[in-house]
């Protein structure tokens, strides 16, 4: 089990590094995604993988730790905001320069930009 979960994070944070190294910014929107479901999970994982066992003190002889599911609740909440925030950000950085380069360049070399030469 886990193995399971190690690979699982390994895959998460590797694709997250991936897509947050490419030059749009959709991928980079989905790369700090990846990055934090991995770290997500990897904070879970710290609270113990015990299957059939509650989170509650005093409901079982060898309880899993609380602490890790609540500062994964919180990150999945900041996580959220921050998601909403990259896409508004890159919605409006596309709006401005016409393209959704993370460094605001064009594809297209012999496209005219506002008050740009061709």
């Amino acid at each position: 089990m886990e193995l399971l979960v190690a690979i699982i994070i390994g895959v998460l944070v590797t694709s997250g590094v991936y897509l947050c190294l490419r030059a749009r910014t959709f991928p980079v929107v989905m790369g700090l995604t990846l990055l934090s479901y991995g770290v997500n999970v990897f904070l879970f994982s710290m609270g113990g993988l015990k299957m059939d066992e509650v989170a509650v003190v005093g409901m079982s002889e060898n309880p899993t730790d609380p602490l890790p599911q609540a500062l994964v609740l919180t990150a999945i909440v900041i996580g959220f905001a921050m998601t909403a925030f990259l896409v508004v950000l890159a919605l409006r950085s596309q709006g401005e320069h016409y393209t959704d380069h993370v460094d605001g360049r064009d594809d297209v070399p012999g496209r005219k930009d506002e008050g740009g030469e061709a």
